[in-house]
């Protein structure tokens, strides 16, 4: 059940993706010739209009075919009015982009959905307070509420490892003890440590760990809507930390995970319920739109650098360049593609 469930949430992003396409296109008035859920041999096919509105055999994607414009051949193109070849530079940039703001939007409205479901949120209670650490030495204790810091009011634990790391110096908490507030001044430690990425790092703790209390946060209409953004655009930073990072060697290659684990990842969030889910959706969602923009001929992005390109230099790039840079795009893809696969089935047989 959790497979299909994964399959099905790959095929809705991918709809929206190139539903972003086709909306733009046909607004430009580019004839959309297959709109296609999957690749491979064509399972089901309705024609509406001039698209041939399909489902394929290998659910791992999807293409919007335009009129004039085919990455398995750069050269065919054509030159009629309601062709892609014969927008300006702009509009089909316009088009190439709507197919990643699709996946943006799909995240965003997805946080929305949360936002009012009811995020959870751990309390500001202490769990453990570790020996010989700053929180120890100054007396906190297993299950005091930390109210303020430095005069600004915690609400959540998030908040706490935020606010030591702001600041500079010592500290001064407010805490809540048996519906008595007490005034502690610490010191917090600093301490080597790594990032999401395994850098290494230093940060400032007091050494104390949360407890298991927590609250269930439901926002306002207006206020969803930030909340939304703002996650919106933390994962969207997220990713683009990741790729960066891949790229210049802070990442190894061997973490790049591929279509089994996407799978395998969507399953498991939807069995622990639809808030997981719908969190680990948004950020697929995301990772679809940050990946599509990347600067490789046979994605989003290598197709909106050749219109910059005819932008600047006022005429389009060779059919002959053309090609061979979609192919190299296409080699770089599937390299990546096969090793995401081979990193997938070593974690499967060889943990």
């Amino acid at each position: 059940m959790g497979i299909l469930v994964a399959l099905l949430v790959l095929s809705v992003l991918i709809f929206f993706h190139e539903l972003g396409h086709f909306t733009a296109a046909r607004f430009f008035g580019v004839q959309v010739d297959v709109f296609s859920i999957g690749f491979g041999k064509r399972l089901w096919t309705k024609k509406i209009g001039k698209t041939e509105w399909s489902l394929s055999a290998i659910p791992l994607g999807g293409y919007v075919k335009m009129k004039g414009q085919d990455d398995s051949d750069p050269t065919a193109v054509s030159f009629d009015d309601d062709s892609y070849n014969t927008k300006k530079p702009w509009q089909r940039i316009i088009i190439l982009l709507a197919g990643p703001f699709a996946n943006f939007l799909m995240a965003f409205l997805l946080y929305l959905a949360i936002s009012y479901l009811g995020v959870p949120k751990l309390l500001a209670y202490v769990g453990e307070v570790g020996k010989d650490t700053p929180a120890f030495q100054a007396g906190l204790q297993k299950e005091d509420k930390i109210v303020q810091i430095n005069g600004e009011k915690i609400l959540y634990w998030e908040n706490i490892g935020k606010k030591i790391n702001e600041t500079q110096g010592s500290i001064s908490l407010v805490i809540e003890r048996n519906h008595t507030l007490i005034d502690i001044t610490l010191q917090p430690k600093v301490i080597d440590d790594k990032n999401l990425f395994g850098e290494k790092i230093t940060r400032r703790i007091i050494g104390i760990s949360p407890l298991a209390k927590q609250t269930i946060v439901h926002y306002g209409f207006l206020d969803g809507f930030s909340y939304a953004w703002e996650e919106t655009k933390k994962s969207s930073m997220l990713i683009f930390q990741s790729v960066q990072k891949l790229i210049t060697g802070v990442v190894s290659p061997d973490k790049l995970g591929g279509i089994i684990t996407i799978v395998d990842v969507t399953a498991q969030a939807s069995s622990a319920g639809i808030l997981s889910l719908f969190f680990f959706t948004a950020l697929i969602s995301v990772n679809l739109g940050v990946l599509n923009l990347l600067p490789i001929p046979a994605l989003d992005g290598g197709h909106i650098m050749f219109n910059f390109y005819e932008m600047i230099s006022g005429k389009a790039p060779s059919e002959n360049a053309m090609y061979y840079i979609t192919l190299a795009g296409w080699a770089l893809l599937i390299s990546l593609m096969l090793l995401g696969l081979y990193n997938d089935i070593n974690r499967l047989f060889l943990g």
